[in-house]
């Protein structure tokens, strides 16, 4: 193998390796300097496991991207669906979300489930006998309230009508009359009634 040195704009000259072969005397190859650095290759990323909501994991299907139950119905709580399922069926929870739009379907799902305990627990009225107890809890207090307000209504009219009661008779009371008392002095001796007495008997 031969080396050829070519210099070009006083560049420092680089080895060209010429090939031997006879069959392509004018091949050449420039020959590297430095050997190849292998690059480390980084690992691959770590595989994102999805949870399937638990609607679908209740109704063991497949949990697409744009699941209409995922953002509503979590895998960490079963029982929510669960509830819900068994009142309404699922696919009258679809159809219903699939009929309101997005910022109105997180009450929806609330009002689903209190329903569908409320008719877990009261199989007849549901939800409306609770509303019909608490509406009648709320006629009571009233009634309670407005007894007590008339009650203070009526200690606070006694008040006022005792004030001008006393007001009234002190008015009409004449002012007491201050006369000076005359004090006895005949129990109080002088000094010569107390001393005559006695004169006898120190001469």
């Amino acid at each position: 193998m031969a080396y050829v040195a070519k210099c070009t704009n006083n560049s420092p000259p680089t080895p060209i390796s010429v090939n031997n072969n006879p069959n392509n005397p004018l091949s050449f190859s420039p020959m590297s300097s430095s050997p190849p650095t292998s690059q480390p290759s980084s690992p691959p990323p770590p595989a994102v496991v999805l949870s399937p909501c638990a609607a679908c994991k209740i109704l063991r299907r497949r949990c697409v991207e744009k699941c209409v139950l995922a953002p509503y119905f979590p895998p960490t709580d079963p029982l929510k669906f669960t509830i819900a399922h068994r009142v309404f069926g699922a696919s009258n929870i679809i159809k219903f979300l699939q009929e309101l739009p997005e910022c109105q379907r997180t009450d929806a799902v609330s009002s689903m489930v209190y329903e569908a305990n409320a008719r877990l627990r009261d199989p007849v009225y549901g939800s409306a006998g609770a509303i019909c107890q608490l509406q009648k809890q709320v006629s009571e207090l009233q009634a309670q309230l407005a007894k007590a307000r008339a009650e203070v209504a009526n200690m606070q009219q006694q008040q006022a009508n005792l004030l001008a009661l006393i007001c009234m008779e002190m008015r009409q009371s004449p002012e007491p009359v201050w006369q000076p008392q005359l004090v006895d002095t005949t129990c109080f001796l002088d000094d010569a009634t107390l001393s005559s007495p006695w004169e006898p008997l120190w001469t």
